[in-house]
């Protein structure tokens, strides 16, 4: 099986897009955003771990298996995120 050749430029464009969205969230985090404000933060840095994921992991080229498999990490991080979510949203219910 021959694995495709990702070009150098492909690699310092991502390496560039990632610098770019360090920046932006450095400039994020003195502006006043409010409840927005984590929002913003967790949005560029998905966008970031996406960009990693794809390019530097060689997942954009690679087998079906492998994106199960991260797909099932995705899963079972949501599922993580929401019965920690409903413990903590839900608190406010028996406190007295």
């Amino acid at each position: 099986m021959s694995e495709p050749i990702t070009p150098t430029r492909t690699y310092y464009t991502v390496f560039a897009a990632l610098i770019a969205l360090t920046l932006l969230t450095v400039a994020v985090s003195f502006l006043e955003l409010g409840a927005w404000h984590t929002t913003v933060g967790v949005l560029i840095g998905a966008v970031k771990a996406s960009l990693v994921i794809l390019f530097f992991m060689h997942l954009l080229h690679s087998s079906r298996m492998s994106w199960l498999a991260v797909l099932a990490g995705l899963f079972w991080l949501a599922i993580l995120m929401g019965l920690t979510l409903s413990d903590y949203l839900t608190r406010h219910i028996l406190a007295y």
